[in-house]
């Protein structure tokens, strides 16, 4: 067991008994998909008479890989997503375990027939000062959630007064298993992505948001210590493993 303090309480965890709430990227059909992203691909490297395959007669596998991060499965985004000024994930984060809250509920039909994640709802979940992170479980949930081709569906999302409102709470992560905190299609606005990281006016480039996560029906709502777990290539975005370990209060 190991522990740590957070706002002067003392909390305990196991360290083997966390629950990975990542999307695996997987070169098949029912991978999870949106906004038309080309599918995951991984193909053997060839030159001259090497084929990269222990399969095709290679002493090694050396696969190339194709995938786009915002598309294809889990994934973790910072500030450089929609900035003009050029901010990459590997070196806005620079911490990876955080006091995190998870919390579950339906995002509601609005009159235009959106479904919602509303200003009301995260009030009477989260509370200013509760956690660094919020997880975010939408409700039904299902398997279903991780072979979903979301492109052209509208799928729900969040209001951008709730982004606002994460940041008075001093949520710096927010984690949801949708595609985007914004609408598919909203022209451009990026309303609660730019709320969230408070862009352009002083942006939060130590705040990061991930999409496409899956959260089992069998994961208590609740406190956990949150490890957030991302590739460093040089961009906005990667795939990301976000890790939760329940907590005890000491």
């Amino acid at each position: 067991m190991f522990s740590f303090k957070f706002q002067n309480e003392q909390y305990q965890f196991d360290a083997q008994a966390g629950w990975d709430l990542s999307i695996p990227l997987r070169e098949i059909p029912e991978q999870v998909n949106c906004f038309w992203a080309p599918p995951v691909s991984y193909e053997p490297f060839v030159a001259d008479d090497f084929v990269g395959s222990i399969a095709k007669g290679a002493p090694v596998n050396f696969f190339n890989v194709r995938f786009n991060p915002h598309g294809n499965g889990t994934h973790t985004e910072c500030v450089g997503h929609i900035s003009r000024e050029r901010f990459v994930l590997h070196e806005c984060l620079q911490k990876y375990h955080f006091f995190a809250k998870l919390i579950s509920l339906y995002p509601q039909k609005t009159e235009s027939g959106d479904r919602v994640i509303l200003l009301e709802q995260i009030k009477a979940a989260l509370k200013p000062g509760e956690a660094e992170a919020l997880i975010l479980r939408t409700l039904p949930n299902d398997d279903f959630k991780k072979i979903t081709r979301y492109s052209g569906s509208n799928p729900p999302y969040m209001h951008h007064a709730v982004a606002s409102y994460l940041v008075e709470c001093g949520i710096q992560h927010v984690l949801l298993d949708l595609p985007s905190v914004d609408r598919e299609e909203d022209d451009g606005k990026l309303l609660a992505h730019k709320a969230f990281w408070n862009y352009p006016e002083a942006p939060r480039t130590h705040c990061t948001i991930t999409e496409l996560i899956y959260v089992a029906p069998e994961i208590p709502d609740g406190f956990y210590l949150l490890n957030l777990q991302t590739a460093s290539f040089d961009l906005d975005a990667s795939p990301s493993k976000p890790v939760i370990y329940p907590l005890e209060q000491m």
